[in-house]
């Protein structure tokens, strides 16, 4: 039977008698680098002059159940690669969103989750730690602290091969920190941590840090975008987490103590798609976009008006509506930013895949949303 699509709610949501989960709450892990734990993307890739940087962004891409899906959704974002028309086009990188492995961040899960389906991904991948990727497995006869896997896959001081990677051609990365920025020649990506519970945690350390990296984030524009990607997704209206009270409470904070927004937010966590606008008393609008339909088997749906469980009222909601959705397929997310005369210019384009129990290999990403955002005219 299908929905009426007037009952889907068309603003976030937030579920109602949530259990408090914050014991959860996993202490961090020491930085492999120095403050201001910042990576610039010429140590990783070569310095390119172009005024065009295309990159991916994907999130929640384990997969245990169904690792068909993740596997075609790499394989269609490895594919945009050879189908650039030219060396500007072609993505440079993949930036994850989280829950990269299920369902407690071990390292002998990392080969079939993620060594293995990316090993046909041609570029770097930089990524920030999810719930999941972030977790403990209290039973695991081998006791290991919370994101030792992650940190040795994504945060090593060199690149080097992962013993638990099975010999795969892809080395470590070398991000500073579990919480860090990437440089790039068009944008400042900022990278948030936000832990185990449902909701997510933000501790007072690295809240500073991100008050000092977004101010100097903000001293590049109009010639770089800010970009802030965090798992937990601060607006939702899905049936499974819906928003988050600390998420919120956390940028929106943030960004009314230094007067700076970012030009747009990605998160994961939530397992579908979803374009939220929120639209700020001084006249600009930022979007909030989840893309966490990477690959996990199960996929989110959105709330309905009539479901009791789940309510749209409340001030944090004011001027946030949701401008697209895709609830029922994978898909990944691919960013242009390109510098012309008139400006910075970012165009997101949303791709999906369909949700078969037995995916037909040879069928193609199709193009389901695409939004653009004109940061202003550069120097």
């Amino acid at each position: 039977m299908s929905i009426i699509p007037s009952l889907r709610v068309v603003k976030p949501v937030f579920k109602k008698n949530q259990p408090d989960d914050s014991f959860k709450f996993q202490p961090l892990p020491k930085p492999t680098g120095k403050y201001p734990y910042q990576l610039k993307l010429a140590e990783v890739i070569p310095e390119f002059t172009a005024d065009k940087m295309v990159f991916h962004l994907v999130g929640d891409t384990g997969g245990i159940k169904s690792p068909r899906f993740q596997q075609l959704i790499a394989s269609e974002m490895a594919q945009q690669y050879t189908e650039a028309m030219d060396s500007d086009s072609t993505p440079k990188f993949l930036f994850h969103l989280g829950d990269i492995v299920y369902h407690f961040g071990e390292a002998d899960q990392y080969y079939n989750q993620f060594f293995k389906p990316y090993g046909v991904y041609p570029g770097p991948i930089f990524a920030i730690a999810g719930n999941h990727d972030s977790d403990v497995n209290i039973l695991n006869p081998k006791p290991y602290a919370s994101l030792s896997a992650f940190k040795e896959v994504f945060c090593a001081a060199e690149p080097l091969t992962v013993p638990f990677s099975g010999g795969a051609a892809r080395k470590s990365m070398i991000q500073p920190n579990v919480y860090w920025s990437l440089d790039t020649p068009l944008a400042t990506i900022i990278g948030l941590h936000s832990n185990v519970p449902k909701f997510g945690v933000i501790t007072p350390e690295q809240r500073e840090w991100f008050v000092e990296t977004l101010k100097k984030a903000d001293q590049e524009r109009p010639d770089k975008a800010v970009i802030v990607c965090i798992h937990h997704a601060p607006y939702s209206a899905d049936t499974n987490h819906g928003s988050s009270i600390p998420m919120i409470t956390f940028l929106e904070g943030v960004f009314e103590e230094t007067g700076i927004k970012p030009d747009a937010v990605f998160s994961g966590h939530v397992h579908n798609y979803q374009r939220f606008s929120k639209h700020y008393a001084d006249g600009s609008t930022v979007p909030f976009i989840v893309c966490g339909a990477g690959g996990f088997d199960e996929l989110h749906s959105l709330a309905l008006t009539t479901d009791p469980n789940f309510t749209t009222v409340n001030p944090l909601f004011d001027d946030v509506e949701l401008e697209s959705f895709s609830e029922l397929k994978h898909g990944f997310l691919k960013i242009s930013l390109e510098k012309t005369d008139e400006g910075l210019t970012l165009t997101g384009s949303y791709y999906t895949i369909p949700h078969d129990e037995r995916p037909d290999e040879s069928e193609k990403s199709v193009l389901a949303d695409e939004f653009v955002l004109e940061l202003g005219k550069t120097v």
